[in-house]
């Protein structure tokens, strides 16, 4: 044999060397391991659903290093079973002799998953860029809403499918566990990442501590997030719009459905459609693909988008809305919103919103039950007449509602009104219901005969209702009580209702409920974390909008 160029001593230095390297390697592997093990411990610990979480997570091969290696994992899994939902629900169209209901229902949820699935993706996008894109403030604020809005998704896709109908029921039962699931698994997500975040704000609190806002200032603020263009879309008078709608022909087109067919999709520019004076009977849908679009009509008296689908009439909830906005960054002035449904209808929307930073300005919604439909995501309603009967403002967005004029109506016989039902499931949400600075008084109807018709600031939709009525004009039409159950005890303890520094004869808190979940804000730093700039400006949104505000208290 050849000499190998290596003696005895070398080979055997050779052979030792190998050994430690090999050894190094299992240490660290085996170091790794328990990192990975410890990582996916810590971050079940701070969910409400931790069995899911350790058997999501615990098969997991790879090793992870960081919290945000865990959550994106955790994100793919939930993708993978929300994907399989979807799936489920797509073989379902299929089942012979459906119900129109249960077809709609079917559509609702195919259009929340859908939506789910799209919001997971933008939340595995803005998380990898974590913290570097923007602030932590606004970045936690983004994901928080994402995640948010998934866990609603769920519950609407389910609330469609409550009909008593024979084929509602069928088909509710056949997806409810999966949906379940995967509502569970998007919690976990939220949690992380609420976990995450708070301690990034807390390591970081020069920059993030509760905004204190100049009486002076606010007074012609804007919420943040509008831009200076858009500020001025919102209130001045003289806009070139970019199309016309009339009902005379004088425009570009005659329907504003067809005008919004025709604008363009995934716009990242402002794009306007005028809407002249008159009566528009029709359905209008802003769908996710159109984000930027504003609407301008002549003003709410004179500018009318009215239908009248509803639930008694064979439709969702959530289908009913005479007009439902999802694209994000929805503006909207001096229109009025309406379902003609009547008290018959029983549940009938006039507007939905699912449209991230959208922003409402001079604008009237009306109806009777479910008059708008805040459905999810971050919204602002400011100087808007806002009339109806039960529960009507209702949903799960994080939503603030400014020196709204806001009504209780006549309703039907036996009828109460609510003006909230705010129906958040999850604590780590983001959602509720802020209303403040507004006035809220009898419609000229009801005036006469409310005592017959007792009227309540809100009752609890969900499990971690949060509803707030701070510095608003409060008129007898709201019952001493205050506030009324929704069944029974039912998220008594749970729910989240305060009022701060409010006036008027309904305003008196002495004769309130005195449920364990409502209270009287006493303290200001309390009370400021409800204010727009708080509650929905993470981004600084606001004040793009134009739209005039107050973002403290």
């Amino acid at each position: 044999m050849a000499n190998s160029g290596y003696n005895n001593n070398t080979l055997l230095i050779l052979y030792g060397s190998f050994l430690l390297l090999l050894g190094s390697y299992v240490v660290y592997g085996s170091d790794s391991d328990s990192i990975t093990k410890s990582l996916i411990k810590s971050s079940c610990t701070t969910t409400l659903y931790p069995d899911i979480c350790y058997s999501t997570l615990s098969p997991v091969t790879r090793n992870l290093l960081t919290k945000k290696d865990v959550i994106e994992l955790t994100i793919t899994k939930t993708k993978e079973t929300i994907q399989a939902n979807l799936h489920t629900i797509n073989n379902l169209i299929a089942t012979p002799n459906l119900s129109t209901r249960a077809k709609i229902a079917l559509n609702d949820c195919i259009q929340m998953v859908d939506g789910t699935i799209q919001q997971l993706d933008t939340v595995m996008q803005e998380l990898k860029a974590y913290p570097n894109k923007k602030s932590i403030r606004h970045h936690a604020n983004d994901l928080k809403t994402l995640m948010s809005t998934t866990i609603t998704n769920k519950e609407t896709c389910l609330d469609s499918l409550s009909h008593k109908d024979a084929s509602s029921k069928h088909l509710r039962k056949a997806i409810v566990l999966g949906q379940e699931h995967g509502g569970k698994m998007c919690s976990n997500v939220l949690a992380m990442i609420k976990d995450m975040t708070d301690k990034d704000i807390a390591n970081n609190n020069n920059n993030f501590n509760i905004l204190n806002f100049n009486s002076k200032k606010e007074a012609v603020m804007w919420p943040e997030w509008l831009s200076a263009g858009d500020r001025k879309l919102l209130q001045s008078g003289d806009v070139t719009p970019n199309k016309t709608v009339a009902a005379d022909g004088t425009g570009d087109y005659t329907r504003v459905a067809d005008a919004v067919a025709a604008a363009p999709s995934k716009s990242t520019s402002r794009y306007v459609i005028k809407i002249k004076a008159g009566v528009y009977r029709e359905n209008v849908a802003i769908p996710s693909g159109k984000p930027n679009l504003m609407f301008i009509g002549d003003g709410r008296s004179n500018t009318i988008i009215t239908a009248s689908e509803s639930v008694a009439g064979g439709n969702t909830t959530f289908n009913s809305a005479t007009v439902a906005a999802v694209g994000s960054g929805f503006l909207a002035r001096d229109i009025t919103f309406q379902n003609a449904a009547g008290p018959s209808g029983e549940q009938a929307v006039a507007l939905r919103v699912g449209s991230d930073l959208s922003a409402f300005y001079r604008c009237g919604i009306i109806a009777y039950q479910d008059t708008l439909y805040v459905h999810s995501n971050r919204q602002f309603f400011v100087n808007c007449f806002i009339a109806g009967t039960v529960d009507f403002i209702f949903g799960n967005a994080a939503v603030v509602l400014q020196n709204c004029d806001i009504q209780p109506r006549l309703p039907g016989p036996k009828q109460k009104n609510m003006v909230t039902a705010q129906g958040r499931t999850d604590p780590n949400q983001n959602t509720g219901i802020v209303i403040q600075k507004c006035k809220i008084n009898a419609t000229s109807d009801l005036l006469p005969v409310q005592a017959s018709y007792p009227s309540y600031l809100g009752r609890p939709w969900k499990e971690y209702s949060r509803t707030v009525v701070m510095q608003t004009s409060i008129s007898d039409v709201i019952v001493p009580a205050g506030w009324y159950p929704w069944d029974g005890d039912f998220a008594l303890n749970t729910l989240y209702y305060r009022e701060y520094q409010n006036t008027g004869p309904g305003a008196d808190t002495s004769n309130r409920v005195t449920w364990p979940g409502w209270g009287v804000i006493t303290n200001t730093t309390e009370a400021e974390s409800f204010t727009a700039g708080n509650f929905i400006d993470g981004g600084n949104w606001l004040s793009s909008t134009g739209f005039p505000s107050s973002l403290g208290l």
